[in-house]
């Protein structure tokens, strides 16, 4: 929600907010329904996942949202992945298996594998209705982040302060919030709706699935965390399956 007020303002210089006034009834239940899917239900799955879950857990189920795009995107956008990206894909895919492992699920996670494939599956549909949305290029990325985002954030807003009530945030804890909601949400997001203009679903999800990576590497230097040779194996993979994700025709 305050990533959304964040954005306000400048929507509102822009004069981009004036373009809603055209919209079609269509338009509107899609931005609504984006709005739902990617904050609401996405966001929301994915922070409750990992009062269940390990990171590492919720982040590999996350990392399988690629495959799911394209299978959605040849049947709901026609974008039909060529030999090269769907070797990309597998290769990313096997990448993040390969730093993952081993891995096993107790039962006792059962509850947080439900969450997060729901998450999954969200994440999945809201790429796909994102990029519909953007790539028509009828709506500037800023508007549609804004207002899909100002739905979504009063759901998951409503519905978090009726199950547990306002929070007690200390200062530090308000520093952390207000850096997610400005960096990882009001400037993420509008980043990545400005993607989906001109990369197809799929191009875009494998590139966020190399957030994974990049915080391993960005560990292992600033941190000193270590990688061991598996490690480092996977993130070539997935770094070459990204690679050959985006190489297509025109």
């Amino acid at each position: 929600m305050i990533a959304f007020l964040v954005l306000l303002p400048f929507g509102i210089h822009s004069g981009g907010l004036l373009d809603l006034q055209n919209l079609s009834r269509n338009t509107w239940i899609k931005l609504a329904t984006l709005g739902i899917l990617l904050y609401s239900v996405t966001q929301g799955a994915q922070f409750l996942s990992l009062f269940y879950l390990p990171t590492v857990y919720s982040s590999l189920l996350l990392s399988f949202t690629s495959i799911i795009v394209a299978f959605l995107g040849i049947f709901l956008l026609a974008e039909r992945p060529g030999i090269l990206q769907w070797g990309g894909a597998i290769c990313s895919i096997f990448g993040v298996i390969v730093f993952f492992y081993p891995l096993s699920f107790p039962e006792s996670q059962v509850y947080g594998l439900i969450i997060a494939g729901i998450g999954v599956l969200a994440n999945a549909f809201s790429s796909i209705l994102g990029r519909d949305i953007n790539r028509k290029g009828e709506l500037d990325p800023l508007v549609v982040t804004i207002v899909s985002m100002g739905i979504g954030s009063i759901v998951l807003l409503i519905t978090g302060i009726t199950i547990q009530g306002l929070p007690k945030l200390s200062l530090n804890n308000w520093a952390m919030v207000l850096w997610l909601a400005v960096i990882n949400t009001a400037v993420a997001f509008t980043l990545w709706n400005r993607t989906l203009r001109t990369l197809r679903a799929m191009e875009s999800s494998i590139i966020n699935n190399t957030m994974l990576f990049q915080i391993a590497l960005l560990a292992w230097i600033f941190l000193d965390e270590t990688l061991n040779w598996q490690q480092f194996t996977g993130i070539l993979l997935a770094a070459a399956g990204t690679i050959l994700v985006q190489i297509r025709k025109n």
